[in-house]
Parts: structure tokens; sequence; C-alpha cells
């Protein structure tokens, strides 16, 4: 009886498929001995979604081949397959610029065999070369590369691993704060163009390859692995790099770093001059953020919220009674900015911008800058242990950028290795000071709590445990009452920091 069973569910079954193929739903092909053979996909998978909508198509290329999609699993035994299959898609940059100056020899020459005193100091102007990378990221020509490869230069020329004659260049874009550039040749030939990927996807210990142009060696192969992320370098307010311990030397610049897949996930852009395994790349991701802009513009326009922040360490988090160190502490609010619009104050804590975590103070800028000037958006902060919302309407970075980061220092008079005077009219001026007020730091002692936290001879500080000083006696009586610390507000230079300053147990 079951064996009969069994027979009808596989007539069923049989009659259900030639149903299919007759109909065209089921594509069945088989082959044999070097023929085609495809596998069948039941579940539709590959096949195009009637009625929806295409999401809106960057103009780089995104996706590897299907076949090279992929990564292998574990290290490989090999990178000359990828490194073969990448190299078309790197480019060599040969950049030139004219500068005006005495080249030594000439100098040593005239000076000793000659020549009219008025000829002999005479300025030339002569032509500097310098070599770089980059990569194609679609196949009408536009390239890739750094912003310091292409800064400021007469000529590019732009030379293919295939042996094609080299291509002139013209620059579509720069963006200085990323170190990103877009370059583009006009060519009738059709590039091979590197896929863009995900760096946020990549994970410390991925192995990379990084091809370039170091020291004018043409078409470089290295290999290693991603070393760390969210790197800050001290570039600037948009620091996030990806460390790699593949090689990158002089002339790297501008060159991809790439995963076995075969996607470009980083920019290769910084050294470790100390060290030969110590290099930094500018994450793909950001690269996508801002290539946009720079095809369409040539330039990029950020928002600006018109705040000065530093990083919140443990001592300010217990100072500011803190659940943790998350978040960026504003130690300046520019006058009329948006910030200032919106009720942010000195000594908030900003912890979430626009529906994002602020769980490190430096990705606060960078939330900032990629949000559309005049939109609306809500920011939650700390103030005195309590969350508090409000809505800040982004404006427009200017130049020079008012945005600065301040960095976490400390300070503190006599029982913290400090001595201060009153500032005067004459001191005022010499520090640019609004008004003739606060208490000046003239000498900061070796070895004391002060020189620890940081504190500089020259700062000026305005204010302990949230309260004012306007002289000595105000900020002596103040620190007094400091059992085992207290905090500063010091301005120095424009900026404006909070300082957790230690007492010394037993003073």
């Amino acid at each position: 009886m079951k064996v009969r069973s069994f027979g009808a569910a596989f007539v069923l079954l049989a009659a259900a498929g030639g149903l299919l193929v007759a109909s065209g739903a089921l594509d069945v092909r088989l082959a044999w001995r070097g023929n085609e053979a495809l596998a069948v996909d039941w579940f539709g998978r590959g096949q195009e979604t009637q009625g929806a909508q295409p999401a809106a198509k960057p103009f780089w290329k995104t996706q590897p081949p299907a076949a090279e999609a992929a990564p292998p699993q574990g290290a490989p035994p090999s990178f000359a397959d990828l490194a073969e299959r990448v190299s078309r898609g790197v480019v060599n940059i040969q950049t030139s610029k004219t500068v005006t100056g005495q080249e030594f020899p000439r100098v040593f020459e005239e000076f000793f065999f000659g020549g009219p005193p008025e000829e002999r100091f005479q300025q030339r102007e002569h032509k500097v070369p310098s070599l770089g990378s980059g990569f194609v990221i679609s196949s009408d020509g536009y390239i890739v590369t750094n912003n310091h490869v292409v800064e400021d230069v007469d000529s590019i020329k732009v030379a293919f691993s295939d042996g094609s004659p080299e291509a002139e260049a013209t620059i579509v874009g720069r963006d200085p704060k990323t170190d990103i550039a877009l370059i583009r040749v006009k060519t009738d030939k059709v590039l091979f163009a590197l896929p863009l990927g995900d760096s946020e996807k990549v994970r410390p210990g991925d192995w990379v390859v990084a091809i370039g142009n170091p020291f004018g060696l043409e078409h470089t192969v290295t290999a290693g692995i991603v070393s760390a992320k969210h790197r800050v370098i001290g570039q600037g307010s948009y620091d996030d790099f990806i460390q790699t311990d593949a090689a990158i030397n002089p002339g790297n610049s501008g060159g991809p770093l790439i995963n076995l897949a075969g996607e470009v996930i980083g920019i290769n852009t910084a050294i470790n001059p100390r060290a030969n395994t110590i290099g930094f790349a500018v994450p793909v991701n950001m690269a996508k953020e801002v290539l946009p802009q720079l095809e369409a513009t040539g330039h990029v326009t950020r928002g600006w919220l018109g705040v000065v922040i530093q990083r919140i360490t443990p001592e300010l988090s217990k100072e500011f009674g803190l659940a943790d160190d998350k978040g960026a502490l504003v130690s300046k609010v520019m006058p009329d900015g948006p910030a200032a619009k919106a009720g942010i104050e000195r000594g908030d804590v900003i912890v979430e911008f626009n529906g994002q975590p602020i769980a490190d103070w430096n990705e606060l800028p960078r939330q900032v800058a990629l949000t559309p000037v005049d939109q609306k958006v809500p920011v939650v902060l700390v103030r005195q242990g309590k969350r508090k919302t409000v809505t800040a309407m982004v404006a427009k970075l200017e130049e020079p950028e008012t945005q600065e980061v301040a960095k976490a220092e400390t300070t503190g008079p006599a029982a913290f290795g400090l001595r201060v005077q009153n500032v005067t009219q004459e001191l005022a001026e010499q520090l640019g000071l609004d008004d003739a007020s606060g208490v000046v730091v003239t000498a900061v002692a070796p070895g004391s709590p002060a020189e620890e936290a940081g504190i500089h001879r020259g700062d000026v500080i305005l204010e302990v445990d949230r309260y004012a000083v306007k002289n000595t006696a105000q900020l002596r009586e103040k620190l007094e009452e400091a059992d085992e610390g207290t905090l500063l507000l010091v301005k120095r230079g424009d900026a404006t920091l909070f300082i957790p300053l230690k007492r010394v147990p037993g003073q």
C-alpha cells in the first residue's frame, strides 16, 4: 500500500513539473561532459521583483562579477589571481607643478663662477614632478585619488597597467577635509572599473591587498590584514581611518585597499613614518558620501552646528555625574550659531544627533557634516544629569572651519602647582580677551598636579566648579573648598576647555 501511495505521489509531482516546464515558469537544462549544466532555482532567487522601484544608481561600479563576488575563506594560497584581476583598474598618477625659487646648484655655480649680481639672485620658475596612485570607478573615465596628490598641480597624467598611452586628466572635484579627489580622463576606450565595497563590514583581521605606485615602482602589490578601524590620527575633524599592515609607502597615496572579493574598501592615504607596517586608508563609505557632490558641483557642502567639543574622560564623567563616557562634551557654543539658537549650553553632553547615538565624541562632527543644510534635527543632550531634547536647524559650514575640536587637558593655584595673577587690561589685549577679568596662569610647577593635568602658562581660568572667577581671591577661595579636586573652565587661545584638576593627597 505504501509503495502505491509513493508511486502515485511521484506521478503527481512529475506531472506538476511537466506543466511548469511547459509553461516556461521553470527552466531546467541538463548537460553532460562539457555542455551547459545549470542548477534549478526553486525559490526565484536572482529574478527581478515585478513592480519594484529601482534605487538611485550611483555613477561608480558597485558589484564585482557574480563569479568573483564570493571571497575565499581562510588564508588564500596566493593573491596572484586577485592582483591580476584588479590591477586593470588601478592607475599611476604623474603630476607637475610650477614653483618659483633658486635651485641650490645654480646659485652655487653663479656665485662662485660669475654672472651679474642682478641675474645671480634672480628667481626662476621650474617644474616639480610628483607621483601618486588612483583607481577607476566608472568605465567612462572617473578616477578616485587623494586630494593631496592633485592639489595645486598644473598637469595630471594617468598611466594604465595594460600599456595604453598616458591620458591627460582633469580635476572634477576635491575635498581637502577627507583628502578625497575625483578626476576624469577622456578616452574612447571602455575602462575597467573597480567596484566599491562596504567598509563597515570590514573587520580587524580581514585580508586586504594594496596596489599603487610607491617610489615610482608601478603597480606594486602588497598584502596584509586590517589592523584596526576608526583610527583618529590628527588629520582633521573627520578622521575615521582604516589601519592596515599591508605595506604602504610614498606614491601609494590615492590607491585602493582591496578585499578578497576584489572590492575597494579604502583609499590609501597616510603612513606612520616611524614604521613600515602602519598605514591608513580612508574608508570607502566616506568616499561614497562625498563623491556625488564632487561629481555634481566640484566641492562638498557640509552642515554646521556651531559648537566646540571635547572627549569625555573618566574624570570628566565623574565631575559631570555621567553614567559613562559616551557622548561629546560641549566646551564652547558659537554666538548666534545653530546650537546657541537651539538652547545648547556649555557643559551639555550631546549623546544623540538626528536619531544617531553619539558613542564617541568625534562621531558628532561627521554626523553633523552629513546633515543637509537648513534641516531641523533633534539633539538629545544631558544637562546636570537629566536628558533633554532640543531642535537645531543645521547651517552651512563656512571656511575657515569654525567647528573646532578641543583637546581634553587639565589645570589649577599653589597646592596644585600654579602661579597666577589677575588679568590686566594690557594682558587682556595680549591674550585677545573681551574684558580685563579672570585669572591668568603665569607658571606651572614641574611634576605638579597642574602640569599632569596639562595646564599651560598663559591659560586663563574662567570658572571653578561652574562658578565664574573674576580674580585670584575668588580662585583661591574656590580651590580651597575642593577636597579631592575640582573642575576648571580654561580659555586657551580661541578655545575653551573643561579640565578636571586633582588634588594630591595630604595637600
